[in-house]
């Protein structure tokens, strides 16, 4: 009864025992942000880009999570089995979290978070080359940069949470799911990889931008098709003359004439 009191005065707060039912065991409270109102309770296997990663960080752990500092497994660019497994079912989340702004839509079944995700994904993977950009970068942009919602939810405007709180809501969730990952090089590619998403800095990031909103005019599109008599104008409204890219531009198009034609 106390602690459900408590996960009541604190909707955004994670009690160490939420981590240990999905086999979890960390010694310490851990406190990131976590929307108790999602329904359900963006790993590639590359090196960084980044050549200015500190080696130090390589060997970075958590107690309960992956090697000890300074051993030789703790500088390798892999997790341990233990914590790639812990993070992974972190991630199930993402597969069973839907996408809030649908729900409150009253879509039936709507689609998850890591669907969102893998759709945007294909898109960098069959998207044309553009100077500059390198795909393969895209694709993990995409697969990583609503990853933080695996703790927090999705949080939609709806929800009236200002942007940078947003932001610094995810970063913390962020850096708990990399010490999950038990800190290193993966865990140092995905912080920078949702960080450039984030302040969109680069190429790639304006075009998983674009993705992103392209995914969802597309979804909304589908949704008008399939669930008869629903108009979803407000999605359409609120990327019109805000995309970034050649190619987020006319896919978006075509996605609007498509919808004109019904």
């Amino acid at each position: 009864m106390a602690s459900a009191a408590a996960a009541k005065a604190n909707p955004y707060s994670i009690a160490n025992t939420n981590l240990q039912k999905i086999g979890f065991s960390h010694k310490s409270p851990i406190k990131v942000p976590f929307c108790s109102d999602s329904p359900s309770p963006r790993l590639v296997a590359a090196h960084s880009n980044n050549p200015n990663l500190d080696s130090a960080k390589m060997g970075k752990s958590v107690s309960g999570f992956g090697s000890a500092p300074g051993s030789p497994e703790s500088l390798h660019a892999s997790p341990s089995p233990s914590a790639a497994i812990d993070f992974l079912t972190l991630c199930h989340r993402l597969k069973s979290t839907k996408r809030k702004g649908w729900l409150n839509h009253g879509i039936k079944g709507p689609e998850s978070i890591a669907d969102h995700m893998y759709r945007m994904s294909l898109m960098a993977l069959i998207a044309d080359d553009a100077p500059g950009v390198n795909r393969e970068r895209c694709i993990k942009i995409a697969i990583v940069h609503d990853i933080a919602e695996a703790i927090v939810g999705d949080i939609t405007p709806s929800d009236g949470v200002p942007k940078h709180e947003k932001s610094r809501m995810e970063q913390e969730a962020l850096d708990e799911m990399c010490k999950v990952l038990g800190g290193g090089m993966r865990a140092d590619e995905i912080q920078e990889l949702w960080q450039e998403y984030e302040t969109n800095s680069s190429l790639e990031a304006n075009l998983v931008k674009d993705f992103d909103k392209v995914e969802m005019i597309l979804q909304a599109l589908e949704y008008e098709t399939a669930e008869h008599g629903k108009i979803l104008d407000e999605f359409f409204l609120s990327t019109a003359g805000k995309f970034q890219t050649e190619i987020g531009k006319r896919w978006a198009a075509e996605i609007i004439s498509r919808r004109n034609s019904r």
